[in-house]
């Protein structure tokens, strides 16, 4: 996010570069930066003559070349995005050698989604050398909460812990779909509220009550009665609630529980930072260790691996997932 905003800052200020190359698997902060070009580099006359929008499928990199030593008119630059980029990935090496001298007054933007190119090709060295290279990359679950924070901290919103957690596990690690549902919600609370479980369960529709985040609280409680009230609502509403993705994380939790019975230092701080999650988490995993020890835990692990490839159809054809869970979970629970 720093990265992305000094790119800003530097565009604002007009300290432009010839060439933006957007690359890599979180789409999220290629489309950002884009659209801030899009919008900010030519004022809004200055468009209709010298902004234009290309699509990597419909063009190949001499048209780009072709249209990108062009002079702009009537105005100091031109904007040239190229959308879907990555569809040039087999000859966009032939970029190279425009990128050795390009044309100073054209502004021309790849977004190049899902993909990198080779760092230790030419192209490369150029592009970093001549213009700007960002690489958008994804972010791992469990640095999606921080994210979150910072996107609505500036927007004057704040987040619970647990609220956060339920949009991470709903969402998955999907930025620009979590930003959307952000969006919606600021739109609909006002200024300096801070987003708890409840306003998730009213205006997203996530439950707060039957979802993976308790189910795994139940089961490091040792809460078996509502363990399984929440496998049963699983199992009653299975298109919301896919078996491969509990059990994907069921099975993250009781492998961050090993690492945490290996640990010498236990202190929250420690704990916290070894295991990579938020503070406030913490006596989750304290509790749950001492309601499975770590024999346990391995056996736990064990059968997760089990369960996930029968939750794929292998092996359990004729069972319901439903039914695969309530296994799963008086296996785990016993």
């Amino acid at each position: 996010m720093d990265e992305v905003k000094q790119i800003a800052a530097d565009i604002k200020s007009r300290k432009l570069k010839p060439i933006y190359f957007l690359m890599g698997e979180e789409p999220y902060y290629i489309d950002k930066l884009s659209d801030f070009i899009e919008d900010n580099v030519l004022t809004e006359e200055e468009r209709g003559f010298n902004q234009m929008v290309l699509y990597g499928r419909d063009v190949s990199i001499d048209d780009i070349v072709g249209n990108a030593k062009r002079f702009p008119m009537m105005a100091e630059y031109q904007v040239i995005i190229v959308k879907e980029a990555q569809d040039l990935s087999r000859n966009i090496e032939k970029l190279v050698d425009y990128a050795k001298q390009p044309q100073p007054s054209t502004i021309l933007v790849f977004n190049y989604k899902y993909k990198t190119i080779d760092k230790r090709k030419s192209l490369y060295k150029t592009l970093n050398k001549m213009g700007v290279v960002y690489e958008s990359k994804k972010l791992y679950e469990n640095q999606v909460a921080d994210w979150i924070r910072r996107v609505l901290s500036p927007k004057d919103y704040s987040i619970s812990p647990k609220a956060s957690q339920m949009l991470v596990e709903f969402l998955g690690t999907d930025l620009s779909k979590i930003n959307n549902e952000l969006e919606k919600l600021q739109i609909i609370l006002p200024k300096d509220t801070q987003i708890s479980p409840e306003h998730i369960e009213e205006n997203i529709g996530i439950s707060k009550d039957f979802n993976n985040f308790e189910l795994r609280k139940a089961i490091g409680d040792g809460d078996v009665k509502k363990a399984h009230q929440i496998i049963n609502y699983f199992a009653e509403n299975p298109k919301d609630n896919p078996m491969v993705v509990t059990v994907s994380l069921l099975f993250n939790f009781f492998s961050q529980l090993l690492y945490f019975h290996g640990l010498n230092d236990k202190s929250p701080r420690n704990v916290a930072s070894a295991l990579k999650i938020n503070p406030y988490f913490v006596n989750e995993y304290i509790t749950a260790a001492r309601n499975f020890p770590m024999k346990k835990v391995s056996s736990v692990v064990g059968t997760l691996r089990d369960f996930d490839v029968k939750s794929k159809g292998v092996g359990a054809n004729a069972v319901s997932q439903g039914d695969l869970l309530k296994e799963l979970l008086v296996r785990i629970m016993r």
